[in-house]
């Protein structure tokens, strides 16, 4: 398939600074394979199995969520207003182990569409049964880096580390990392058990890192340090890897996720609401802490938004540092596109250049929260919405566009019958 993409603005998300350009964008199967103003004819040679007419607006790489658990759609505004052991404990695990491996299967596919709808190429997914999940996205076409779930409940450090080996490079919209839930859900034996896996394997580590207050203060009654020292001590960040949420570190932490190569993954919608704190953002963005966003899942948050996500991102920063200039938007882009396709491990998504993956987003420039365009970044950040998601493309096949006005998803199923599905299941397990 070979498409063309011309008369747009396109920012290509290749450096430090914004690359804004005016031209074409050319795609063959899964690939980008050119970017420029398209006036040389030897750039327009061949046939084109589509061509698509930008009409001046923008073009660039997709939203990569780098947190999340998408079956969580079953509970979305089911169990609000709690704080997060009592979310846990009592809204969400009793829940969970209701679910069966057919209900996780088609409760991710909610969770497809709307990251599409907000022009989110690929997410980096924590959640039981990863096959389950790792075939509904790749039949609906969407990409996904899997992470291991696991805790003293279910899963295990061996399979963590089969699914490691097993969902790696049979799938080219699927991958895996290692994982595991958290410091506080593992036994000390575990956790010894995940560092040997991350040396066997030379391999970064993904886990819940420093999200509350308790998460840290009960750490520090089992070992005496933090979760960030304990972990890194251990030699599960030999590797590198990244912690998610990352709201409560101590400047030693900071020092330590420097060091290790740790990398943090904000979730400012789920922090907020359910009180767990602000991020110290500003701190880690000085000491080159790299950072992405995710939005957490669909219980906690509850919308998978990278819009919002990025406004609360520097907005809360601003608050949380008393300046106005603190974590500016340009930034933040980074995080939620470029950054996010390195810290998971999809190095080929990150930017607009050719070679580099076809996952690409339209963002409708002509709708008055966009206009003036005096600063597109500022505009997409501060203003910006998934009503100006115009189109989703992932791995070179436009899954999601609205170039009719209307929302019109391709990806081989009636979005109604699975809301349908879902319905059924969520009355199933919550009894409502």
């Amino acid at each position: 398939m070979r498409i063309r993409f011309y008369n747009a603005k396109i920012l290509t998300m290749r450096g430090d600074v914004p690359e804004l350009l005016t031209g074409e964008v050319f795609t063959q199967d899964d690939r980008i394979i050119y970017v420029g103003d398209g006036k040389g004819e030897e750039k327009c040679e061949g046939h084109f199995d589509q061509e698509i007419d930008c009409n001046g607006n923008l073009l660039m790489p997709g939203f990569k969520d780098a947190h999340t658990h998408s079956p969580m759609t079953f509970l979305r505004s089911s169990a609000d207003d709690l704080p997060l052991q009592d979310w846990l404990n009592n809204q969400v695990f009793p829940f969970e182990a209701k679910l069966t491996p057919e209900d996780i299967h088609e409760l991710c596919k909610i969770a497809v569409l709307e990251y599409l709808t907000g022009g989110i190429t690929s997410v980096m997914e924590m959640y039981m049964e990863p096959y389950e999940i790792a075939d509904a996205f790749s039949k609906m076409g969407m990409r996904i880096v899997l992470v291991g779930a696991a805790n003293d409940f279910s899963q295990s450090p061996e399979y963590v580390e089969t699914m490691y080996r097993e969902l790696n490079g049979k799938d080219p919209l699927v991958s895996c990392e290692l994982g595991f839930h958290a410091e506080y859900t593992n036994s000390k034996e575990h956790l010894l058990a995940y560092a040997d896996i991350a040396k066997r394997q030379k391999a970064p580590v993904f886990v819940h890192l420093a999200e509350t207050k308790a998460e840290v203060e009960g750490c520090m009654e089992r070992y005496g340090k933090s979760p960030v020292a304990v972990l890194s001590e251990m030699g599960i960040f030999n590797y590198g890897g990244a912690g998610y949420h990352m709201v409560h570190l101590s400047r030693e932490d900071m020092e330590i996720a420097k060091e290790k190569h740790i990398a943090v993954v904000t979730n400012p919608g789920s922090n907020t609401k359910l009180a767990s704190g602000i991020a110290p953002i500003s701190d880690y963005l000085k000491l080159g802490i790299p950072v992405a966003i995710g939005t957490d899942g669909p219980a906690s948050n509850n919308c998978l938004d990278m819009f919002r996500e990025m406004f609360l991102v520097t907005g809360l920063a601003k608050l949380r540092e008393n300046n106005a200039a603190a974590v500016p938007a340009y930034e933040v882009l980074k995080m939620a596109t470029t950054n996010g396709a390195r810290i998971m491990r999809t190095p080929d998504c990150d930017c607009i250049d050719p070679g580099k993956q076809a996952d690409l987003i339209l963002i409708d420039l002509h709708q008055p929260n966009m206009q003036p365009v005096n600063n597109i970044p500022c505009n997409l950040v501060y203003s910006g919405s998934k009503e100006n998601v115009i189109m989703t493309m992932v791995a070179g096949k436009i899954l999601y566009d609205r170039f009719d006005g209307k929302m019109n998803f391709h990806v081989g199923e009636d979005p109604e019958e699975i809301y349908a599905r879902c319905n059924a299941i969520k009355t199933r397990i919550l009894g409502k």
